[in-house]
């Protein structure tokens, strides 16, 4: 079949083809054409964002929330500028995402135009491609392939850069009736599926540690059978909390920067890893310090550029994470020569659970985070979808929330602070059923507050929790640990964070004690619209168990 089409509606076309349901953008007089086209499209609901790095969180947690390819729209220029902080992290975080950048128009291009960028190169280290559609009878293809490289291997971003004078050109179009559908993913040869199952029957203290490939590959139940099988116990990976049910029995730990030292050295010491969908980066190895090269690690991991990029493996191998598990656990049941783990999990798990109970800790005088860690658990449904942005204030959520097995937390392994409430948005429009909270603190929280009018405009009943204690606490931490009692530079000061949420036709409050703070939840997830509960902190507590008093004590 053929037609006369633009390049502007073939973009749309072409997305409509990929099954694009929500479409986050800034407007831009470069890609006008674009949202032109979008004008009468009841299938694409068209989300506009106030700046440019907040909607690229809001496509990026989507796109987790939904394992779809997230898709966001900016003006060239500045707009694109504002917009890789999500790129670079959807490009961490192995998210799929395409990103349609408007770009100066062809004929004024190479003399510094207004707002022009050279994409390909401003681009290239942190997105999997970067294309320009230069000839309109491409632009289907260019898009097909944007998408399939977007969503293979490791995910990842695209860009695509659209020259404003190229979208209303007119070409004749030859449509494919419908998209291809790709059925293969990338499966351990039988040798290395047999050699991890013997490896892991021979070893007598082996731990899982689980990554995002888990929950891109939705294989969690196979994760489980597999260490329910062994009696192995599992370690969730930086900011994959949600990876593996926390409340399970094989369940000790998530690894971070206040990781416990029991963990720590249970990775240590451990005979054998295994580690799935995971790139053993510098967050949860602590440094790339706990990996003990004596030790067995068996690397699992879709992408072949992953494996021995830090730690040489004992056995690598190049699989789909669920296919893996699946072949794996097919092979121990063949064989059934395999002995549970039975004395090496039972104390870790004690330890596990004395690290992280979470008890109504209540204070008059602030809101006590452990306390309010307990709320949330115990008001919020098992479904709940949390997002948290990047600060030591997590460490209370990493320690004490349990994220069971219906549950999902999104959060940005590249450190992206501003990333709470953006992505709690996105999170919302892809499950409109499920409470959704975001967790920040002051810092992240007024780099993307402006969102909070989105929410509003949109009706997207998102509940943000700030935690405010007036600084910049990770960086107050590392300052007096380094510097100590040489403050300087990180010291905030802030609205009211409630009333800036009434004002923009949300519901707000301020809670100073642990009571206020679960009345105010409790508002919250029956108001309608979007919520903001502020909550003061006690500026003493810069992580879990770290103080300005105690850091500034004198070494003995």
């Amino acid at each position: 079949m053929k037609s006369q089409v633009t390049v502007a509606r073939e973009i749309v076309n072409s997305m409509l083809k990929e099954n694009v349901k929500k479409v986050y953008c800034v407007p831009g007089e470069s890609y006008l054409s674009v949202l032109n086209e979008l004008f009468d499209e009841t299938d694409i609901d068209l989300i506009t964002g106030r700046q440019e790095g907040g909607i690229s969180f809001m496509a990026e947690g989507y796109a987790k929330a939904t394992n779809k390819v997230g898709v966001c729209f900016a003006t060239r220029g500045p707009g694109a500028s504002n917009l890789s902080i999500g790129l670079h992290t959807a490009y961490h975080d192995s998210t799929p995402l395409v990103a349609f950048i408007g770009q100066v128009e062809k004929k004024f291009r190479n003399r510094e135009a207004f707002q022009e960028i050279d994409f390909s190169s401003y681009f290239k280290h942190i997105v999997k491609w970067a294309i320009e559609i230069d000839d309109p009878t491409r632009t289907n293809e260019i898009i097909r392939r944007a998408f399939h490289i977007a969503r293979s291997g490791r995910p990842g971003p695209v860009v695509i850069s659209l020259p404003e004078d190229i979208l209303d050109k007119v070409y004749t179009k030859q449509y494919q009736q419908q998209n291809p559908l790709i059925f293969s993913a990338p499966r351990a040869e039988k040798k290395a599926i047999d050699d991890v199952e013997k490896a892991l029957v021979d070893a007598k203290q082996p731990v899982i540690i689980a990554g995002g490939g888990i929950s891109l590959t939705e294989s969690t139940n196979q994760l489980i059978s597999l260490s329910e099988l062994l009696n192995i116990p599992v370690v969730t990976s930086y900011q994959r909390l949600s990876v593996f049910p926390n409340n399970h029995p094989n369940y000790i730990g998530t690894l971070w920067s206040g990781a416990p030292d029991y963990l720590i050295n249970t990775i240590k010491d451990a005979d054998l890893i295994l580690a799935i969908g995971t790139r053993l980066s510098q967050n949860p190895t602590q440094n790339y310090s706990i990996i003990n090269l004596k030790s067995k690690l068996i690397h699992i991991d879709i992408s072949e550029k992953e494996i021995n990029k830090v730690y040489p493996p004992y056995l690598g191998v190049i699989s789909d994470a669920k296919q893996f598990l699946e072949d794996v656990l097919v092979k121990l049941k063949q064989n059934k020569n395999y002995k549970r783990k039975e004395d090496f999990l039972a104390p870790l798990r004690v330890k596990y659970k004395e690290y992280s109970e979470a008890i109504r800790s209540y204070s008059n005088k602030f809101v006590d985070l452990k306390g309010m860690i307990f709320d949330l658990k115990d008001q919020l449904p098992t479904n709940t979808i949390i997002t948290g942005d990047a600060g030591n204030y997590l460490g209370w959520l990493f320690k004490y929330y349990k994220f069971e097995k219906d549950s999902f937390y999104i959060g940005p392994t590249s450190g992206a602070m501003g990333y709470g409430l953006p992505a709690a948005i996105g999170a919302k429009l892809a499950f409109p059923d499920n409470i959704v909270i975001s967790f920040s603190g002051d810092g992240g929280f007024m780099m993307t507050m402006q969102e909070l009018e989105t929410a509003v405009r949109y009706k997207i009943p998102v509940i943000s929790i700030v935690a405010n204690n007036n600084m910049l606490g990770t960086i107050r931490l590392h300052q007096e640990k380094r510097f100590p009692k040489r403050k300087i530079g990180t010291s905030l000061t802030n609205p009211n964070f409630a009333q800036v949420m009434i004002e923009m036709g949300g519901n707000g409050e301020q809670s100073k004690t642990n009571e206020e703070f679960k009345n105010a939840l409790a508002r919250a997830l029956k108001h309608e619209g979007p919520s903001v509960i502020e909550v003061i902190t006690n500026p003493d507590y810069l992580s879990v168990g770290k103080s300005i008093h105690d850091l500034q004590k004198p070494s003995k």
